[in-house]
């Protein structure tokens, strides 16, 4: 990890911040204090931070993604920049991060480097997620030009074998040559931009290969290195995906060989406080865990931001998770 970086990352994150953002900022976070003190709903500002789905398409098939496993039950597709465009007019005046990520590929939707162009011309920190396939010549130019603030890209192995053991249909060699072309490029372009965080997620196949990883980050010069744990929706057997490493793990196995979050589970969400999820369809969910659209609290296309915010629907799940979290079943799988 390169700490000038990390600097200049938090400076341009810092940037975003205007006086309406940042009283907002503000607004929320002493909402969500007071929501915890008292135990009731208190939702003060508008969120700071969302995700937007450009497309729910993906060129892999890993098996613990419900994109991956073609088990998402909502209707499928692309966002248009139209769509796109009222949604962050809706956003932007309190909005100051933004992920242009959800379910599938990013990078599949044809417009997502005008999408990120967009985001930036209105001073939003723009970041995303992708799984390393499609960063060749054409699409490495067109992100740094867009201005994209934070990359994060999934490598969870370094030998063929390793790596689509998990991501299926992938292929190694394309990743790491375009991991190389994105850090070349940023050089001969001395753009600060994107910060390129590579993320490997722990698993038993891939433990072993986790100090390689190290040598592999320092060696491609990116700017940043994550161990993830990896998220278990089918736990039969004894799930092969939970790494042997308990500190890589976010389960246990409890004596009756069922499998349990390590951490407890508090009856609280900074998430769904602070931000929101949008579909490419425009569909509000409280958060990323919520894949399939069971918890919509409206449709951004449809509704006024402030009517969703504070509807019955979002309030009643604010009021379960302060009430009691671990009946939602989404939340009984996530590791805040």
């Amino acid at each position: 990890m390169n700490t000038p970086k990390i600097s200049r990352y938090y400076f341009t994150l810092f940037k975003s911040l205007n006086l309406r953002r940042l009283s907002n900022l503000m607004l929320v976070e002493t909402g969500f204090l007071l929501s915890r003190i008292f135990r009731a709903v208190i939702v003060i500002g508008k969120p700071w931070a969302a995700s937007v789905e450009p497309t729910t398409s993906c060129n892999l098939r890993c098996p613990e993604c419900p994109t991956g496993m073609n088990s998402l039950s909502r209707t499928k597709g692309n966002m248009n920049l139209e769509v796109f465009r009222e949604i962050l007019d809706r956003l932007s005046p309190d909005l100051f991060y933004l992920t242009l990520y959800f379910q599938g590929e990013p990078m599949l939707n044809p417009h997502f480097s005008e999408m990120v162009t967009m985001a930036r011309k209105q001073n939003i920190f723009v970041a995303t997620s992708t799984n390393g396939h499609y960063l060749n010549g054409k699409n490495i130019d067109s992100i740094i030009k867009s201005g994209l603030n934070h990359l994060i890209i999934s490598l969870d192995g370094l030998d063929q074998q390793t790596y689509e053991k998990y991501r299926i249909n992938g292929n190694l060699p394309t990743v790491i040559e375009g991991i190389k072309r994105l850090v070349a490029a940023k050089k001969a372009l001395k753009s600060n931009t994107p910060f390129i965080e590579l993320q490997f997620i722990v698993m038993r196949h891939n433990e072993h290969q986790m100090q390689q990883m190290r040598e592999f980050a320092k060696q491609a010069d990116v700017d940043k290195l994550v161990f993830k744990t990896a998220q278990v929706y089918n736990f039969d057997a004894e799930s092969t995906i939970i790494p042997n490493l308990k500190t890589k793990s976010r389960y246990r196995q409890t004596s009756d060989g069922k499998w349990v979050l390590v951490k407890k589970i508090r009856n609280r969400c900074h998430r769904i406080w602070s931000s929101l999820v949008i579909t490419w369809d425009g569909k509000v969910v409280p958060c990323c865990y919520d894949k399939d659209a069971d918890h919509k609290s409206g449709n951004l296309l449809e509704e006024p931001l402030s009517e969703i915010w504070k509807n019955q629907n979002y309030t009643a799940f604010r009021k379960q998770v302060l009430k009691n979290r671990s009946e939602t079943e989404m939340c009984r799988n996530c590791g805040e």
